[in-house]
């Protein structure tokens, strides 16, 4: 009687077999998703090298925080200092000062800009001239193409005490002219006022956009259950477009202590200096005018990371509240 052997093979010499396989199956899907999409990629490099080229390469500058860093030594022969310029940074008498009018001038922009173009928008959907819409839209938006010189020269025009337009009618209506352009809390007023004139249209068109793309077939559901218009924007459109409030608050919220230096240091003289000095302008002037490079960026180093840490702690929180988040 004859006996039939039967071999198997060792399961164990199949899987990685077959993993190999699956991790080259992987591998071919993915580069004919990328050879299929090729055009796309090609538009996406140059904003790509632009991050990479001035945003994360620069980065690896930063070790200069930790050093006494003089150029003609470079970063390599510069002395290691370890946490001295960040010391220094907080047991200087004016960080608290920093601190307090960035805090401040950053609640005007959360609490009074922000949700002006949201406003703005849902009233510009509800305009049904379109002649009128389209010229209210461009009138809004020009004003962010100008630059912060421009915007401040026109406020000096303005509100200067020498022969400003504003100074000028309240001196004819028997008033006494006032320093709007020296005294901290105007200073703070004129701030905000020129953020709303110049960022307010464009800030709108990111909103404009969301609202325009909810379904119309939702209002139409409203209409019948008897909503009105405002109840149709209070239960139809802010939950269509929370999503992207979210995603901008969060960004918004990562701009904490970084609030720009050009807007602010043309706003700043000697007299209201104490009320609108910030960290921007507080690097430039104590750390880069004085050749203090390794200061300068151990101060910029503290605004990226309480940044990135309010960010990550609003996405999280956002997460925690159901709603998407940045990541």
């Amino acid at each position: 009687m004859r006996e039939t052997v039967v071999v198997t093979e060792d399961p164990k010499s199949v899987q990685p077999s077959l993993d190999r396989k699956a991790i080259k199956q992987t591998r071919k899907k993915k580069m004919d998703r990328i050879l299929k999409n090729k055009y796309l990629y090609f538009m996406l490099m140059p904003g790509l090298m632009y991050f990479i080229i001035f945003k994360y390469f620069p980065m690896g500058g930063l070790i200069i925080a930790f050093q006494d860093y003089q150029p003609f030594l470079g970063i390599t022969e510069s002395p290691w200092v370890g946490f001295k310029h960040f010391i220094r940074l907080f047991t200087e008498p004016t960080f608290f000062m920093l601190l307090s009018n960035t805090l401040f001038l950053f609640a005007l922009n959360l609490f009074i800009f922000f949700p002006i173009p949201i406003i703005l928008a849902l009233m510009l959907n509800e305009v049904r001239i379109k002649m009128f819409k389209n010229l209210v839209q461009t009138v809004i938006y020009i004003p962010h193409f100008m630059s912060w010189v421009i915007i401040v020269s026109i406020s000096f025009v303005f509100l200067t005490v020498d022969g400003g337009v504003i100074n000028e009618l309240i001196a004819k209506a028997g008033g006494e002219k006032m320093n709007f352009m020296t005294d901290g809390n105007w200073t703070r007023a004129i701030y905000i006022l020129q953020i709303i004139w110049k960022e307010m249209g464009w800030s709108t068109i990111i909103y404009l956009a969301a609202v325009t793309a909810v379904d119309p077939q939702l209002y139409e559901a409203a209409k019948m259950d008897g909503a009105n218009r405002l109840k149709q924007i209070w239960h139809v459109t802010l939950p269509a477009i929370r999503p992207v409030i979210i995603i901008l608050l969060i960004l918004k919220i990562g701009q904490t202590l970084d609030l720009g230096f050009e807007h602010v240091y043309l706003l700043l003289n000697s007299l209201n200096r104490e009320a609108v000095e910030i960290f921007d302008t507080y690097v430039y002037t104590a750390g880069l005018k004085n050749g203090q490079l390794s200061y300068s960026t151990a101060v910029g180093l503290f605004k990226g990371l309480v940044g990135l840490i309010l960010v990550i702690g609003a996405n999280k929180l956002a997460k925690k509240f159901g709603e998407d988040g940045l990541y």
